[in-house]
């Protein structure tokens, strides 16, 4: 009897060990898409790489995303690549008296000691340039950032609608008429 009781004891002991088991992965499972899609390397961190997607026949695109400096020495994005594309240069978008400007940044972007980047429609962004195939929407592709200090890391971009991921800014944003594909060989 008292092996009988001991047992059971035992049992509902490992029957509420195994649900409080069952119950944090679960948790895990549930918390984990808010970390699915970024990525670290030394003191950065990077946030959801997305795209927009492109209509057919587009040879270029824009490529998002932010980076976070955590630490005590600035760093430097200097170069992007993506398999779907010829080549990706990084760049700058303003406007001053009205007058919509955008440069290619050839030295990168500087990511300041405990500051953060955001490549964003509007502002700083990849440009995409002959794009291999239209970016499609729930798609994903494969790039490589590379940082001065950091070194390289590879991520994945998302390709979002045009709306963009919630709080990007509207398509049209960015005008890319005057970026020429590149010449063929």
């Amino acid at each position: 009897m008292i092996r009988f009781i001991l047992r059971r004891a035992l049992r509902g002991t490992e029957d509420r060990v195994g649900f409080l088991i069952l119950a944090a992965a679960l948790a895990l499972f549930a918390v984990q898409p808010a970390f699915a899609h970024g990525y670290k390397i030394g003191q950065l961190e990077i946030g959801h790489p997305w795209a927009r997607m492109t209509p057919a026949g587009a040879k270029v695109g824009g490529g998002y995303l932010t980076i976070e400096n955590k630490g005590t020495e600035p760093d430097r994005l200097v170069s992007v690549t993506a398999e779907i594309a010829d080549r990706v240069e990084i760049h700058e978008m303003t406007v001053k008296d009205g007058v919509m400007n955008m440069r290619m940044l050839a030295d990168g972007i500087e990511i300041p000691a405990g500051g953060e980047v955001k490549l964003a429609p509007g502002g700083y962004h990849l440009m995409l340039i002959g794009l291999k195939q239209p970016l499609k929407e729930g798609e994903r592709f494969k790039g490589t950032l590379t940082f001065a200090k950091a070194g390289t890391v590879d991520v994945e971009f998302k390709v979002e609608g045009m709306a963009g991921p919630k709080g990007a800014a509207p398509a049209g944003a960015e005008d890319h008429s005057g970026h020429m594909a590149p010449p063929a060989n």
